[in-house]
Formats: structure tokens, C-alpha cells, sequence
């Protein structure tokens, strides 16, 4: 009787600390991903704040060839190393839930020996092939000054995906979240400073040459100048963190008697993992691109050259807003994939099944409310960060394009949930059928004499696409019910009452200001403030009363402890 009892408890036992550490994982995969979160947001916050004054200094013609000029940069720094930290992680995971220490090690040699590579050849070919760009492709011949800014860039980058990939893999976001930080702050003190310099070294070059457009474009290379600064500071970072860990990795190599494979089984298996994720995001990033070209010249087609730089720029500020409530998602995706490439590892589907239902179901959460809250208040939002003579068009592209919020954040997370449970080429199938639409979609729109609306509607229907195909995908590979009603339903119900008394709010507030302030920057912060305060309190509080948390809903959530209070 006595061997049974104490069976019994060491089973109990058992179960208890394989509970709690279950427990433990999933409040830490929370934690994780809430931190990446809010760093990314702040990071966001950080882009739109200093962009007000870079888009006053280098004005929309400027931001024009910035936004170009970075669309470049974004399609070769994918190709060079932005699969880097999703592949490093990935496989750093892997090994050290193994203990395999010695193989993470060479696996970050064989990585850094691909990032000074590639990042040569990319920084090579923006550097060299900026001209090229700018005329050929882009129409936009004074964007190479912005191109050749943006080159070393790309190179540092590579390294930086590497180290980023190496501590999100061993499931500590905390430096990706603080480098972020540091990097924007960075950014965005030498991005203003170095455009300020350049614009008016630009003026000067406009005297002597005869033109308007050098100033635009010196201001617009001084804002590419900033991202270079930033990426190096978050580098530095990173380098001096890394060192500071490498006698307890030394440690943990010496004491490894695992199995050490080859440089060259290594290297197939970073490529292979790299290979599918760097296609996939390029297909799904190259769109942006794309819409430049496509843009550009079918516009010097119909005659409308004069247009294009001017309207491009308003786009760019247009995308600054929207960037903001998908940066969760991007968020949450990059904290997903090692956690769930975890649980795939241990065949654990209640894990597997509950990383997927609650990043599905947090993304919505907040993926909805923004898109409703940016339509109803894109007037004074517009007005209060971007008041210049192109206002009224960059408020009507933030209201169509707002419903673009929700899809791309739901097509984000769901992309990294399929990269996490090893289908790899489910999202670059799906991005090329969305692709292939939204090129054909364009391109008719541009037709029209639709201009710039036509990029913002066609970028909705990519992102519908993705979000529909990657569903299917979801469902077909993982088996499970998300729970429409709580996912989607009552967020639109609580979003939509939301957007009616935002939108009323300010538009009482307007009605109470002075005629010379209703349109001001200042009447428009406070049109927005106590709109957006109200909106906040009124979603979660119709959430909460339409009981669309548990208790159990609010543990797998950032700071759902706190609002456990207020469920029964």
C-alpha cells in the first residue's frame, strides 16, 4: 500500500511540474510576444513621429523618392538576409531544445559566412545599378542619390539578421525588442538632421543646375542616411551582447557530446530552410515594387508624369499609417515560429493548436478596431501628422486603404504559422496566385485614370487573397475550429459601434472649435485625443459585456491577468 501511495504521489508530482511547465512556456511565449509587440509598435510610433518633420523638410515630392528608394532597398535586403533571422531562429530552436550546442555554432558560422556574401553582392548591385533604377524601372531618375545611400545599409543588415535570429531562436525577444528601439531612435534623430543638411546643399545644386528636383532628392538620401545609422547602432548592440554571452557558450560547447555535423549538411539545411522563406517573402514583399514600376510607367503613359513623384509620396505617407497596427502582427509572427517549431519538434498538439487559435484570434483583436478606427478618424489623423497641399487625397487613400489593416495582419500571422509548422511552400504559392491577381488588378485600374487609389485597391485584394488561401492551408494542416463568433464577429460588432462614436466625438469636438482651428494641426489633436481614448474603453467594454473573454481566453493573452476582474 505504501509503494502505491508514493507511486501515486510521484505521478502527481509528475503531472504537476509537466503542468506547470506547459504553463510556464505558454506565459513566456505571451510575455515574448507581448514585449516584441510593444517594441515594434513604439517603433512604429517612433517612424510615424519623425517622418512629420522629414516630410516637412523634403515635402511630398521628396517622400516620393524616399518611399521608392526604400521599396528597392526592402526587395534586396529580402533577398540578402530578411529570411535570415526567421531560418537562424528556426533552426537554433530546433537544436537547442536537442542540447546541440556545438551544431549552433556552426550553424551561425556557416550563417555569417552567407551574410558577408550576399550583403556584398546586394550592397554591390544597389550601389552600381542605382541609375539603372531610377531611370529604367522606377521613372523616377533622381531616386538613385536615395538608392546609393540606402547600399551599405543592406550589407549590415545581413549580420544584424543573424544575431537576431540567434536570440529569437533561443527564445529570448528581448534583445530584438530593445535593438528595434535603439535603432529607430537612431534613425530618427540622423534621418532629420542629415535631410535637413542635404535639402538645403540641394537648393544650392538647383541654382547651379538649373532645376527643382536636387533638393527633393538630397533630402530624400539624407532620410536613407538615417536607416543606415540606425541599423548600425542596433548591430553594435547586438555584437556586445553577443560577446558578453560567449563564455557560457564556450561552456556549453565543452560539455556537448551530441553528434556535430558537417559545415556542408549545415549549410544545405540553412538553405533549405532559407530558400522557401526567402521566396516566399519576396513574392509577397516584391509587390510593392512592382506597384512602383507598374505605377510609374503606365502613368507616363496616359501623359500623367508630372504626377507620379507627388502622388507616390502621398502613398508613402498613407503606408506610414497603416504600417502602425501591422506591426503587431509582424510582431507576433516573428515570437510564433520558434515557440510553435518547438511544439511541432515535441509533437505536441495542444500546443501547437493553441499558439495558432490565440495568435489568430489576439491579431484580430486588434487588427479590427484599427481598421475601423482609421477610417473613422482619417480626417483629423491626416491633418494633425501630414497637413500639406496633397491632404484631402491622403485622407481619402487612408479611409479605402484602411480596410488593408485587418487583411495584411491577419495574411502576416498566418504566413508565420505555416512557416512554423514546416510548410514552407504553402505561402509562396499562395503570395504568387495573390500576386498574379493583384498585378492583373492594377493594371486595369491604372487604366482607368484611377492613379494612386488603384495601388491601394489592389493591394487589399492581395492581401484578401493571402488571408483566404493561407486559411485553407491552416485548416487543412492544423484540423481545428478557430471560433468565428469570438474572433471575428463580436471584434466587428464592438469595432463598428467604436467607429460611429469615434467619429462622432470628433466631429463634435470640430463643431466646437474656432473656424480657424478646425482644420489646424492643433484642432486636429484635439479632435483625435478624447476620440481615441473613448474608443479604446468603448471596444473592451462591449467586448467584456458581450462575454467574448474567459478566464482561460485572458491567461493566453498580453495582460489578460488584469482584466480577469472583470469576467465572471
Amino acid at each position: 500500500m505504501g509503494q502505491r501511495q508514493m507511486k501515486q504521489q510521484t505521478i502527481r508530482v509528475q503531472r504537476t511540474h509537466s503542468d506547470e511547465e506547459k504553463k510556464n512556456r505558454r506565459n513566456n511565449f505571451i510575455v515574448q510576444g507581448s514585449l516584441l509587440a510593444v517594441a515594434s509598435i513604439i517603433v512604429r510610433i517612433i517612424g510615424m513621429v519623425y517622418r512629420v518633420p522629414l516630410t516637412a523638410i523634403i515635402g511630398d515630392e521628396g517622400n516620393g523618392y524616399y518611399t521608392s528608394a526604400f521599396s528597392i532597398y526592402t526587395l534586396l535586403l529580402i533577398l540578402s538576409s530578411f529570411s535570415m533571422p526567421t531560418a537562424v531562429s528556426k533552426i537554433v530552436s530546433a537544436n537547442l531544445v536537442n542540447k546541440q550546442y556545438r551544431n549552433t555554432a556552426r550553424v551561425l558560422r556557416a550563417a555569417f559566412l552567407y551574410a558577408t556574401v550576399a550583403g556584398a553582392v546586394m550592397c554591390g548591385a544597389l550601389w552600381f545599378g542605382a541609375d539603372f533604377i531610377a531611370d529604367a524601372f522606377l521613372k523616377k531618375p533622381f531616386c538613385s542619390y536615395a538608392l546609393r545611400a540606402l547600399a551599405p545599409t543592406v550589407w549590415l543588415m545581413a549580420y544584424l539578421g543573424i544575431l537576431r535570429g540567434y536570440f529569437q531562436g533561443s527564445g529570448n525577444m528581448v534583445p530584438t525588442a530593445i535593438s528595434q528601439i535603439l535603432e529607430q531612435i537612431m534613425n530618427a534623430v540622423i534621418s532629420v538632421l542629415a535631410a535637413s543638411i542635404l535639402f538645403h546643399r540641394g537648393e544650392t545644386a538647383n541654382i547651379l543646375y538649373q532645376s527643382e528636383e536636387y533638393g527633393y532628392a538630397f533630402g530624400a538620401a539624407g532620410g536613407a542616411i538615417g536607416t543606415g545609422a540606425g541599423a548600425l547602432t542596433a548591430l553594435l548592440f547586438f555584437v556586445i551582447l553577443f560577446l558578453s554571452q560567449l563564455p557560457g557558450m564556450r561552456r556549453d560547447i565543452r560539455d556537448d557530446q551530441s553528434e556535430v555535423e558537417s559545415y556542408q549538411t549545415i549549410g544545405f539545411l540553412l538553405l533549405g530552410t532559407m530558400l522557401p522563406i526567402l521566396i516566399s517573402s519576396t513574392v509577397y514583399n516584391i509587390s510593392s515594387v512592382m506597384d512602383d514600376a507598374i505605377f510609374g510607367n503606365v502613368m507616363s503613359y496616359l501623359g500623367h508624369e508630372d504626377e507620379i513623384v507627388t502622388q507616390w509620396g502621398v502613398f508613402g505617407e498613407y503606408h506610414i499609417l497603416f504600417n502602425i497596427p501591422v506591426a503587431l502582427a509582424n510582431a507576433l509572427s516573428s515570437s510564433l515560429i520558434p515557440s510553435l517549431t518547438r511544439a511541432v519538434a515535441e509533437h505536441n498538439r495542444r500546443d501547437t493548436v493553441t499558439r495558432v487559435r490565440y495568435s489568430i484570434r489576439f491579431t484580430m483583436l486588434i487588427a479590427i478596431p484599427s481598421t475601423v478606427g482609421l477610417c473613422a478618424l482619417a480626417d483629423p489623423i491626416c491633418r494633425m501628422l501630414f497637413p500639406g497641399k496633397h491632404v484631402a487625397m491622403l485622407i481619402l487613400l487612408t479611409r479605402i486603404g484602411a480596410l488593408a489593416v485587418a487583411f495584411y495582419s491577419l495574411s502576416t500571422i498566418s504566413n508565420a504559422i505555416l512557416q512554423g509548422l514546416g510548410h514552407l511552400n504553402v505561402p509562396l504559392i499562395n503570395a504568387l496566385i495573390s500576386l498574379v491577381l493583384h498585378v492583373i488588378c492594377l493594371l486595369l485600374l491604372l487604366m482607368t485614370g484611377m492613379g494612386v487609389y488603384a495601388v491601394v485597391l489592389s493591394n487589399i485584394l492581395f492581401a484578401f487573397m493571402m488571408c483566404f488561401l493561407n486559411q485553407l492551408a491552416i485548416r487543412k494542416h492544423v484540423r481545428f475550429r478557430q471560433g468565428v463568433a469570438k474572433t471575428y464577429v463580436m471584434p466587428i460588432i464592438a469595432s463598428v459601434v467604436m467607429g460611429i462614436a469615434a467619429f462622432a466625438v470628433s466631429t463634435g469636438v470640430r463643431m466646437l472649435l474656432p473656424e480657424a482651428e478646425k482644420y489646424s494641426r492643433i484642432g486636429s489633436v484635439l479632435m483625435v485625443v478624447p476620440a481615441v481614448i473613448l474608443a479604446i474603453v468603448l471596444y473592451f467594454g462591449m467586448l467584456l459585456g458581450m462575454h467574448a473573454f474567459t478566464r482561460e481566453d485572458l491567461d493566453h493573452m498580453p495582460m489578460g491577468g488584469r482584466l480577469k476582474r472583470f469576467v465572471d
